[in-house]
C-alpha cells in the first residue's frame, strides 16, 4: 500500500496496525452494486474518533466536492454492515477515519493512503458489534468478495478520550477532508463514471 504525507499529495503506504475499534453511525445500503463508497468509519463517544461520521455528515450537506454517483455513507462502528455494503460490489472505497501520526504530523493533519490486500491480515477477527476496518477489508475474501481500489482519507487525532465532540484541530480538518476526499475521487474517477447515489 502507498501513502502521501498531505491531503494534496498521492496515497501513502496503508498501516494496518493503526486501526483499533470504532464507534456509531446512519445507515448505507446493501442493493446496490460498483460505483465509489465513501464510508465514514469512528466512534462518536470517543472525541475525534468520531472524525469520518462526522466528514460524512459534512459531505451530506454539502457534496460539492464529491460527484452524485458517490454514495456517502455514516458507518461509525457497523463493521459487518460495512462489509455486507461491499459484498454488494464497490468499484473504490475510501475509508474516512483517524489515523496514526506519520512521525511529525500535528493533530488535524490529513493523511491520504492506499490500501493493498498485500497490506491485510485475512485471518483477522471481525467483530459483528464493533467497527476495525483492517479487519473488515481482511476478511472480505473468505466472505466471497474482494478489495476494491481503497483509500483512507484519515485525520491524526488529538484526543480519543471518552466524550463527545471534536477537538478544536480536528474539527477544523473535516473540510479538508472532504476537499481530499473531491481530490482523490477526480483522479480515480476521470474514466467514465461511478454509479449509485446515497
Amino acid at each position: 500500500m502507498t501513502a502521501a504525507g498531505s491531503a494534496g499529495t498521492a496515497p501513502q503506504k496503508f498501516a494496518a496496525q493503526g486501526y483499533g475499534e470504532r464507534g456509531s453511525g446512519e445507515q448505507g445500503s446493501g442493493e446496490r452494486t460498483g460505483g465509489v463508497l465513501v464510508a465514514g468509519v469512528g466512534n462518536m463517544f470517543l472525541h475525534d474518533d468520531g472524525f469520518g461520521p462526522e466528514v460524512a455528515r459534512h459531505l451530506a450537506a454539502h457534496p460539492q466536492p464529491v460527484e452524485s454517483g458517490v454514495r456517502v455513507v455514516d458507518y461509525g462502528i457497523r463493521g459487518m454492515h460495512l462489509a455486507y455494503d461491499l459484498l454488494a460490489g464497490v468499484d473504490i472505497l475510501v475509508l474516512v477515519d483517524t489515523v496514526p501520526a506519520d512521525g511529525n504530523s500535528a493533530p488535524g493533519s490529513i493523511r491520504v493512503l492506499q490500501v493493498s490486500a498485500a497490506d491485510l491480515d485475512g485471518r483477522a477477527l471481525l467483530d459483528p458489534h464493533g467497527m476495525d476496518p483492517a479487519a473488515v477489508l481482511g476478511r472480505l475474501r473468505s466472505m466471497g468478495g474482494s478489495l476494491p481500489a481503497t483509500y483512507v482519507v484519515g485525520c491524526v487525532p488529538a484526543d480519543l478520550s471518552e466524550g463527545i465532540g471534536l477537538s478544536p484541530a480536528v474539527a477544523a480538518a473535516v473540510s479538508e477532508a472532504a476537499t481530499a476526499i473531491g481530490s482523490l475521487l477526480g483522479r480515480q474517477t476521470s474514466t467514465p463514471s461511478s454509479s449509485t447515489a446515497s
